[in-house]
């Protein structure tokens, strides 16, 4: 599997390797020992999958507040995102900076975001599904978000028209009106 850093640091894309043959190609997205050989030492306890019909739908921002904050592994199976992830730790040198990548059904990439970062998508494909495995379950009571659009974050979306958004999001706070639960600890 190859493991890139990006700009933000603990947020990975990860790209595993695909044999192919005359049937098609086989992945192996997460092997538990040979990523905690590699640093990352995750246990995840919980898969979603999400299926958006429409080009520039916007899932996002999110994140699952302590002590039920979650690791996420996103990858795209059907279709096309364009995934980001945004620095959300108080104290961080790079609070409120964000990383975007697409991921798509045939690049095979995934992205790592861990507890501290929000994290959405916006859909560049009709039908796209999204899968990721996360380090906690669900917990309504830690639920929380910021507006997808932002200007303090300034995220380009690509969008060549509205969005497509739940009532959640279209309402969700400028990060200016969030204090966020989580605090960036120096390495």
């Amino acid at each position: 599997m190859q493991i890139e850093e990006t700009v933000l640091a603990g947020v990975l894309v990860l790209t595993p390797k695909r044999f192919g043959d005359d049937r098609g190609w086989f992945s192996e997205t997460w092997n538990a020992s040979a990523m905690a050989s590699a640093g990352l030492d995750l246990e995840f306890v919980q898969d979603n999958h999400s299926m958006s019909a429409g080009v520039g739908t916007v899932r996002g921002l999110h994140y699952q507040a302590p002590p039920r904050a979650q690791d996420k592994l996103v990858r795209c199976t059907a279709g096309v995102i364009f995934d980001v992830a945004v620095d959300f730790r108080r104290g961080s040198p790079t609070f409120g900076r964000w990383f975007g990548v697409e991921l798509s059904a045939q690049n095979g990439k995934q992205l790592l975001v861990p507890k501290g970062f929000l994290h959405g998508f916006v859909t560049r494909a009709a039908n796209t599904e999204v899968q990721y495995k996360c380090t906690d379950v669900y917990a309504p009571e830690c639920d929380g978000g910021v507006r997808w659009d932002d200007p303090e974050i300034g995220i380009d979306w690509g969008l060549s028209g509205p969005a497509v958004l739940s009532g959640k999001d279209a309402i969700a706070p400028l990060l200016g009106e969030v204090v966020s639960p989580f605090e960036w600890v120096s390495a």
